[in-house]
């Protein structure tokens, strides 16, 4: 069943409407006998060349994106750990700390990415909060013993957090040349159209007749297909298609003490 819930991710109400288009052109350049044998080579100019480097290029930015997450979260266990294991006293209360401001800042980047771009203003003040939270956090620990080369190590961390943030920022802030897809829309839209009197062409060859339609079905399927697979990857953060970013905050934070307690209590 996931499967074919899958399916409808690349199959929707426009690829429906180009094989009805499709179809019908062909139709009519059947009954009129309007014949042509076009070069396919414009298809892959105009259509497949674009999308294929639209895709290459969303999953290049969704694969940037898991980088940048992964190291927001690995310098921030580390933080934890420097809380938990750099200072001779062990405090509760610091650990609860430091839990409360990492929760914060995954839970303000989880709202912001996942919501509306013109939300976007009050969410990254949120989280530029939830860093100002972090740094004072540090200035905590040296005012408990901290030695200062260990103090700028973690501010080192927070450094490169930051930079992550804005990385995986522009990520859901900007999307891939937009007048691009609207080039490879336009003629995903008119080639399933114009060619119809070379379907109507080929099938002039085929000895059963209910083949006539298979060419242009193919046709219409295959682009409208690649264009929502271009489109689901567009935005790695919408939660839409399977291969989304998940920006998962509770159990980043339920993980972080399992070194603490045996290792079945962490599953």
């Amino acid at each position: 069943m996931e499967r074919i819930a899958q399916l409808g991710l690349i199959l929707n109400w426009k690829s429906l409407v180009i094989v009805l288009l499709a179809i019908l052109s062909t139709a009519i350049s059947l009954q009129y006998h309007i014949l042509a044998d076009f070069p396919l080579t414009m298809i892959s100019t105009a259509i497949v060349f674009p999308i294929v480097f639209s895709i290459g290029h969303a999953y290049k930015r969704r694969e940037n994106a898991l980088d940048d997450y992964g190291t927001i979260k690995a310098h921030g266990r580390a933080i934890y750990f420097a809380a938990r294991d750099w200072l001779p006293d062990q405090n509760d209360d610091r650990l609860r700390h430091i839990e409360t401001v990492l929760a914060d800042l995954l839970h303000g980047c989880r709202d912001m990415f996942k919501g509306s771009i013109k939300d976007m203003g009050k969410h990254e003040a949120h989280i530029y909060g939830a860093f100002s939270d972090l740094s004072g956090f540090v200035k905590r620990m040296r005012s408990e013993g901290l030695a200062s080369g260990e103090c700028s190590r973690c501010n080192q961390y927070i450094s490169k957090m930051i930079v992550s943030f804005e990385s995986v920022k522009h990520i859901y802030q900007y999307r891939t040349p937009r007048t691009l897809r609207a080039f490879s829309d336009f003629f995903i839209v008119l080639l399933p159209v114009l060619y119809g009197p070379y379907f109507a062409q080929q099938a002039t060859e085929y000895a059963i007749p209910e083949l006539t339609y298979i060419m242009p079905i193919l046709f219409a399927v295959i682009l409208v297909g690649l264009d929502n697979i271009q489109s689901h990857l567009e935005d790695p953060f919408d939660q839409i298609g399977p291969d989304d970013v998940a920006i998962n905050a509770e159990k980043f934070i339920d993980l972080l003490n399992c070194g603490e307690k045996p290792a079945s209590a962490c599953d």
